[in-house]
């Protein structure tokens, strides 16, 4: 071992996973920069990391072809009672998970090393940060750990003998036998990859996938699964929303926090460059928030994670120029094409389509290719220090205060551009009925509209009705200094296809109105859905956009509205008894106003 661990729990952890797992060797991470350099040195020795000649200490990773996002239909959610679980969730009883999964565990360490990985969730030592510890067999999930969370030894000493932590024991379940040769993407088929989170333990066991969120425990597993069962018994919130602070041109800030389903632009909002004079926008997290009312009684966020897991198809200086600078250097690619210069190249990047590049299946490819060079949910992990517009507070142990909360989904038609919650109560109703149309990033048909609760339906670690009771409760805490609640849609479509926002740095014109309402500064028109814009007080200078399409995109047609009834009450009527009834009244007040408007 390479560190000392005093934590009595731990060891006896350690001694029963390696009993379990049998692997070869077992390694404590402190989190330093030479235990990076092993790491890849291994990775690349191994054929497994390709180093990039065109950006420093930066490396291109290929995962097998099965192995490429979130398995959703193999997460699961165990509690003792299968309602505590939930709807939304897929549910096996802990005792039959474990048999299962102890039966795979058995022995799946053998050829490899264990490492045990210590991190922190949050700025180390915040009131509102957590400590993980990750056992691992994968040197591909320590690098990314390295940069996701905050993996150190002074984990381990604030831990002391007797401090407690969150368990998560992750392998790739491919065991190696005496001089066999690894694979370059070691992983489990399908059918026997197991992502399973045991709320009630705080304990999160994965099998089978080296990819992404499936390895990288501290991401949604901890971070949203566990940390939502946590926040719901504990009185504080974790949520699936990017943070950002917003400054206008007197110096005032805001804090925003923003709920969007995966791929509907929530990087490019954290950093965005705004397009109005005056306005300044810094990234505090692009993923996830932490909040706790703070002893000024308002809603405090931190970001738990300490680094970028982003799409990299379709980001480019046009779309994210903040993203593109962050990804110069000390960055991990996976599932991009690789140049013959030695770069990585994805679809939607900026200047013109190479040659010839070595796809993400490690294959010539050429324009003329029927397939696409860069997987189409393609990463890149890189350090949130890196960015440009990180802001210089975001690791405050005690977080920023929020203002503003933002729900939004990917909608071609019926959701209006902006528009504000009555109140907080109407603000739920608002999220509990969030829904996207379905992009790469979710396993399943493209283009399907999805319910996505709070952007979070894959994420909630216990039964969603409760959830939803549960932000009733925080705003009950909160009163009057609750922040405002508004629904935003970047991407709605004219009758003939395209779109009609330009989105991206104007997205800024929007986010000025949100802080006018704030301040009082503008007013808004009742409407049956919420609050919107009044003609003029949305700042369009210098923006060529034509009245009718202005007027397309704030348009609300009240049959498609009440079209969406059916679809809501669905929806709503999967969570039974749960279903708070101060969300059944939000609905009904919902039905009423479109059916008084003629």
């Amino acid at each position: 071992m390479s560190v000392t661990v005093k934590n009595e729990k731990l060891n006896r952890w350690i001694r029963e996973v390696a009993d379990l797992c049998a692997p070869d060797d077992i390694y404590v991470c402190s989190g330093s920069k030479d235990e990076y350099r092993l790491m890849m040195d291994k990775l690349i020795k191994s054929g497994i990391a390709i180093p990039l000649k065109k950006r420093p200490n930066s490396f291109l990773f290929r995962s097998d072809p099965s192995d490429v996002a979130r398995v959703e239909d193999n997460t699961y959610i165990s509690t003792a009672s299968r309602e505590d679980a939930g709807p939304t969730n897929n549910w096996i009883a802990p005792s039959d998970l474990k048999k299962t999964m102890l039966d795979l565990y058995r022995g799946c360490m053998k050829g490899r090393t264990m490492y045990v990985i210590p991190f922190s969730m949050g700025p180390i030592g915040s009131p509102i940060s957590k400590i993980g510890i990750e056992i691992s067999d994968s040197p591909y999930v320590v690098v990314n750990m390295h940069i996701m969370t905050r993996v150190s030894s002074q984990v381990l000493e604030l831990l002391g003998a007797y401090g407690d932590f969150i368990p998560c024991l992750h392998s790739v379940g491919a065991p190696l036998a005496p001089g066999q040769k690894d694979t370059k993407w070691p992983c489990a088929p399908i059918e026997k990859k197991y992502i399973s989170h045991f709320p009630e333990e705080n304990l999160i066991w994965s099998y089978g996938s080296g990819y992404g969120g499936n390895a990288l425990l501290g991401k949604k597993c901890l971070a949203l699964r566990i940390a939502s069962a946590m926040a719901k018994r504990e009185g504080w919130m974790a949520e699936h929303m990017l943070i950002l602070r917003l400054t206008n041109p007197e110096g005032k800030q805001y804090h925003i926090a923003a709920a969007f389903p995966s791929a509907c632009g929530k990087t490019n909002l954290a950093m965005m460059q705004p397009s109005i004079a005056g306005w300044k926008c810094e990234c505090i997290g692009d993923d996830i928030a932490w909040m706790n009312v703070g002893p000024d009684g308002r809603l405090h966020a931190i970001n738990p994670e300490n680094g970028f897991f982003g799409v990299a198809p379709g980001t480019s200086y046009s779309t994210n120029p903040m993203a593109m600078d962050t990804l110069k250097e000390n960055v991990i690619f996976t599932n991009c094409a690789l140049t013959d210069d030695g770069d990585v190249w994805w679809e939607g990047m900026d200047g013109d389509e190479p040659a010839h590049v070595i796809d993400w299946k490690g294959k010539d490819w050429t324009p003329q290719s029927s397939t696409d060079a860069a997987h189409a949910n393609a990463r890149f992990t890189a350090p949130a220090s890196q960015c440009p517009v990180i802001c210089k507070d975001w690791e405050k142990p005690e977080g920023v205060p929020i203002d503003i909360f933002i729900f939004g989904g990917r909608r071609t038609d019926v959701v209006p551009l902006v528009y504000e919650a009555f109140d907080w109560d109407h603000g739920v109703f608002l999220g509990a009925t969030a829904a996207s149309e379905t992009t790469a990033a979710n396993i399943g048909a493209v283009g399907n509209l999805r319910r996505d609760p709070f952007a979070m339906k894959p994420f909630c670690g216990y039964n969603m009705g409760d959830y939803f009771q549960h932000w009733f409760d925080m705003g009950d805490r909160l009163g009057s200094r609750a922040p405002r609640v508004f629904y935003v849609n970047w991407f709605r479509k004219s009758q003939d296809g395209k779109f009609l926002w330009p989105g991206f740095s104007d997205n800024s014109r929007v986010l000025k109105w949100i802080c006018e309402r704030i301040d009082g500064r503008v007013g808004a028109q009742k409407t049956p859905i919420g609050l919107l814009p009044n003609e003029k007080d949305l700042d369009l200078s210098g923006l060529n956009l034509s009245t009718d399409n202005m007027k397309e995109l704030m348009s609300i047609d009240l049959t498609a509205w009440k079209a969406e009834v059916p679809d809501i009450e669905k929806h709503f009527s999967t969570f039974g008894n749960r279903m708070p009834e101060r969300l059944k009244k939000q609905f009904q007040g919902f039905i009423d106003a479109l059916g008084k408007q003629v």
